[in-house]
């Protein structure tokens, strides 16, 4: 069965100097329109593959839903494989209709036409009470785990991944994206879908920096626990330690920076 996240094209390999034609995978990247109630709220560069997934996860981390389970339905679009509708009940006030100019996405943007940073931080809920502990042991294994689950990486070497484990250590679901945050909202949506929020006692690991959008999205699902394979921003910093939860950067094997809330590792 083919793979839609990649595809297989001619192109020119050269080694040594010395060129040959040959087929290579590539990663491929397409828009992916949201649309609520009939009405467009977004479009996001994106690879395909687990779209109701992203859809429902951008809905929640966004705000733009109070409770996964206002959403009756998430399907692609009949005419339209890049079209992803999301249906509600039309009188359900969990629900709060974006302006769709506010909420164009890139792949590499999750907060791009957002009113106010000030407006992100006030939907971050506190995860101070969450204080069950992990042993630094076991962050050492997620690396390995989430690398050995990365399918189209190894194929193509273009997407990020975002994976999440319990505090067993247990890999629980890995998406794979050319967007970074949307690898996080198809975990955030995958959680969503089987009425798993919130994400207490788990833990996410992206394979790339740990960036303010990426840890907005995080907290709304009220994961304690998140750490990525390179490092940190200070906003995203600002915002974890506000939000007291733990931020690991640089997790490779045994060693990494921890940059907020570190009671949490033993």
């Amino acid at each position: 069965m083919t793979n839609p996240g990649s595809r297989e094209l001619t192109l020119k390999r050269v080694e040594s100097g010395l060129g040959k034609s040959t087929q290579g995978a590539v990663v491929v990247e397409e828009p992916l329109e949201i649309r609520l109630r009939k009405q467009s709220i977004a479009i996001t560069m994106r690879t395909p593959g687990h779209d109701p997934e992203l859809a429902v996860g951008f809905l929640v981390t966004e705000g733009i839903v109070e409770h996964p389970d206002v959403v009756l339905s998430a399907v692609h679009c009949a005419e339209n494989e890049n079209q992803i509708d999301i249906l509600t009940d039309a009188d359900d006030d969990r629900v709060h209709m974006p302006d769709a100019r506010n909420f164009y996405a890139t792949s590499s943007c999750g907060v791009c036409g957002k009113a106010s940073i000030e407006a992100v931080r006030q939907r971050t809920p506190s995860l101070k009470d969450d204080q069950k502990t992990v042993p630094t042991a076991l962050l050492a294994t997620l690396t390995k785990q989430m690398r050995s689950g990365q399918v189209l990486f190894d194929s193509t070497g273009s997407l990020h991944a975002a994976a999440l484990f319990n505090y067993a250590g247990d890999l629980l679901c890995l998406r794979e994206d050319i967007g970074r945050h949307n690898a996080v909202d198809k975990v955030i949506g995958w959680a969503a879908l089987r009425e798993q929020l919130p994400l207490r006692e788990r833990i996410l690991l992206v394979s790339g920096r740990v960036g303010f959008e990426i840890t907005q999205k995080s907290i709304v699902a009220e994961i304690p626990i998140i750490a990525g394979v390179s490092g940190s921003s200070t906003l995203a910093i600002e915002l974890a330690r506000e939000s007291s939860q733990t931020l690991i950067g640089f997790l490779r094997g045994d060693d990494f920076n921890i940059y907020s809330a570190e009671s949490r590792i033993v």
